[in-house]
This record gives C-alpha cells, structure tokens and sequence, in this order.
C-alpha cells in the first residue's frame, strides 16, 4: 500500500495515470510563475504550485491537474487559477474522456487578493463548462493540506468526489474559523475535531462526497476509474432534476440536524448508531455501517 498523503503532485500524477502516458502542459522548463509573488518577495515556484496535462487512464484520454499543497498549501493564484482553466478549456476542445482534478489547495493566495478570486471563480465556470459538454469531472482529496476556500466550493462542481479518510474538505479551514471566531468557537489544535469535522467521513455522511476509501493511491486510482464509468456515456450534466434533488438533501439535512454543533451529534441526528465508534472504523466497515444513514440526493443525476 502507498499513501496517497504522503506523495507530493508530481508523484500522484504517474501514479494516477497510465504509466508513461502523462504529457505535461507548461512543464517545468518554460518556468511559468507567477508575476505578483516577486514583487512581494515572496517566493516563487518553477510551476506555480499546480501541474496540468493529459495522459491516459485505464487507456482512455483524460486530462488532469495536481496541486502542490507543499507550495503555500496549493493556493490559487492567477497563473495557478489559469493553467487549470486552460486545461478544462482543451479538454472540451480534444473531446476528453474525463477529467480528473487531485485538489489540495487552502484556497484563494492572499498575496494575490483579487487576482485569485478571479481565478477560481473561472476554475468553477469552466468544470460546469466541462461537464455541459457531456465529459465526466471527478474531484480527488486526500492531500494534508485538505480542500478548503474557492476549491473546497470547485470540488463540489465535479460530477464525483472522492476522498481519503485522512482528505479534508470544507469552506473554511480550521485556522480560518478560529481566526475569525476564537477558539471557543474552534479550536484548530484539535485534530481529532478537525477530522471529525472536515474529515472524509463527515462528508461522506454528508453527502458531500460520493466516494470513501483507504488512504491509499492504488485505491484512489481504482476509485477515480469506477467514478468515470459509472457516468453514463455522455457525461451527467447539471439538470433541474439534479439541483432539486440535491436541495431536497440539504433540506433534510438541515431538518435532521437542526441546533447540532458536534459532528457526533450530527451523525446521530443522521441515524448512525454508536456514533463514537465512527473514528476507530476501518473505512470497510464504516462504509458498511453508513450505507442506510448518510445524505444522498433522491432525484435523478448529480
């Protein structure tokens, strides 16, 4: 077994993909970075923190990025927020079998303040453009960093996430929140609350990803090759059927966790029983005993 955490974004990417078959756009040697860092001097990286290309999965031609939470935690700036965008841009245009994003990003770069807001916000335009034009997005997070900001909102625009138990996805990061709020309201020393919070089993729970496995990248792999599948030919395209069906989720959602604040209250409030013992569970198991308690939309195709 070989954790996925442990690897940095230019180890997931041949190990995701067909062995020899991944071709980089922008590759290191045209050393494009960004132009705001420098100014800050701050420093800067040969690829701005993410890479892009295509290659083949399960000998099919998917297009895929990886960003580098090693390089100020995979934040979006705008060369970082554009090269992902021209990627999902050239995959409509080649008529891509998939796209395939492995997301670890704090978010937006605060150094670049407007620039990357922008940015993420064309990122997310462009993954609804991808799945309009019928071809699959699957989101993958099992980073240390997490996916938390914008690209914790773009995971979400994917036809699939999936995740490790270790991933983390959510909005704001524990650091954000305690900042803002205090540490009465959360304390990011906590790491058992972080994970239970923000962990891949609370958004499994959730409904927040479709998919959980084993921090492991073979798994991931294999996870991310069933998710493409599983999508009928054609893709599976935003649908009002889908949008009602994921709001009729977060309506009872909101309903069976009405006033809950801890995560184990909310996985009661959920159905889950011995709700303590959801942490110590192999994700085998875990998947087992979720499989009649966790959210899930109820009308056609996400």
């Amino acid at each position: 077994m070989s954790s996925y955490q442990e690897l940095t974004a230019r180890q997931r990417i041949p190990a995701m993909f067909d062995a020899g078959t991944f071709e980089e756009f922008l590759p290191p040697s045209m050393r494009i970075v960004s132009p705001h860092l420098a100014r800050l001097d701050a420093a800067v990286s040969f690829d701005d923190g993410v890479v892009v290309g295509r290659g083949k999965l399960g000998g099919q031609v998917v297009f895929g990025a990886a960003q580098e939470g090693g390089f100020m935690g995979g934040a979006v700036g705008e060369v970082h927020g554009a090269k992902l965008v021209g990627m999902l841009q050239r995959a409509i245009d080649e008529r891509a079998h998939a796209v395939v994003l492995l997301l670890e990003s704090g978010g937006v770069r605060l150094h670049e303040a407007n620039a990357g807001l922008i940015a993420v916000s064309e990122v997310m335009r462009a993954m609804l453009d991808v799945r309009a034009a019928g071809i699959p997005v699957i989101a993958v997070v099992g980073g240390a960093n997490g996916c938390f900001g914008g690209m914790g909102i773009a995971a979400r625009c994917a036809n699939t996430v999936i995740m490790s138990e270790e991933g983390r996805l959510a909005m704001s990061g524990p650091e954000v929140i305690e900042t803002a709020n205090g540490v009465e309201e959360f304390d990011s020393r906590d790491r058992a609350l972080v994970w239970r919070t923000t962990g891949g089993k609370h958004r499994y729970l959730l409904g927040d990803c479709q998919v959980l496995v084993e921090d492991d990248t073979e798994a991931l792999r294999a996870a991310a090759l069933e998710a493409i599948a599983d999508i009928p030919v054609g893709g599976a395209p935003l649908t009002l059927d889908g949008l009602l069906a994921e709001q009729a989720m977060l309506e009872r959602r909101l309903r069976d966790t009405q006033g809950l604040t801890e995560p184990m209250d909310i996985w009661k409030g959920l159905g889950m029983p011995d709700p303590a013992r959801v942490p110590m569970l192999e994700p085998d198991a875990f998947l087992t005993l979720a499989a009649q308690h966790r959210a899930t939309p109820t009308l056609g195709e996400r």
